[in-house]
């Protein structure tokens, strides 16, 4: 897999770019002015969630590639619907993208020509995908686990203890050796939190 990665925006989004394939998983702040400058084509944007910090560059991004956009169905108001966070009580607006396609929980879908599992586990937000390229033994993870933590779940439509069962349930069982590659922070093993994160791991 040849892989680049950037961090961006005011959250310290990650976002992840399949050079091999042109797929960008996530569209942080920045994301678009990053891609520019190392001379990536984006053929398809992949979308783990609709929370603005992973959502940020989409449109502009859409526009400046003339990429497909896909995320799951709950995710369409928050990334079409300019004013969807300032109608929860946020600050921000976004810039809507031209409705992209649906993407559900399935075993093995082709993307690029790549293969993914794809994995819906909400709790941090309705419509939450993980993407595991099971060749590479990479999972692309968004907010739902994180080295040594997960997601918050305190956002509209969180919901904590179906997060934590989604982790254990769905993301424990890939296997340890599973490279998590999350939204936010350093990557991780699953094996490392299934023994050890505070809030899932064996020991809680």
């Amino acid at each position: 897999m040849q892989l680049d990665s950037f961090t961006g925006g005011i959250f310290d989004t990650n976002c992840f770019y399949l050079r091999d394939s042109g797929i960008l998983i996530d569209a942080p702040q920045e994301a678009a002015g990053w891609l520019k400058e190392n001379g990536y084509k984006v053929s398809t944007l992949l979308l783990t969630h609709g929370h603005i910090d992973h959502v940020w560059d989409a449109a502009r991004i859409q526009e400046e590639h003339g990429c497909r956009v896909g995320y799951h169905q709950e995710t369409e108001p928050m990334v079409t619907q300019r004013g969807f966070f300032k109608d929860f009580g946020f600050g921000w607006e976004i810039e809507p993208i031209s409705p992209g396609f649906h993407i559900a929980d399935c075993a093995s879908t082709l993307i690029e020509g790549r293969e993914f599992q794809v994995l819906l586990v909400p709790g941090h937000c309705p419509g939450s995908l993980c993407f595991l390229d099971r060749k590479e033994g990479v999972l692309f993870g968004g907010d739902v686990l994180f080295a040594g933590g997960v997601g918050r779940w305190d956002l509209p439509g969180g919901n904590g203890p179906l997060l934590f069962q989604g982790i254990r349930e769905k993301l424990f069982p890939l296997g340890d050796d599973i490279t998590v590659l999350p939204g936010h922070g350093p990557a991780t093993k699953i094996g490392v939190e299934r023994q050890t994160n505070p809030y899932v791991g064996e020991n809680t």
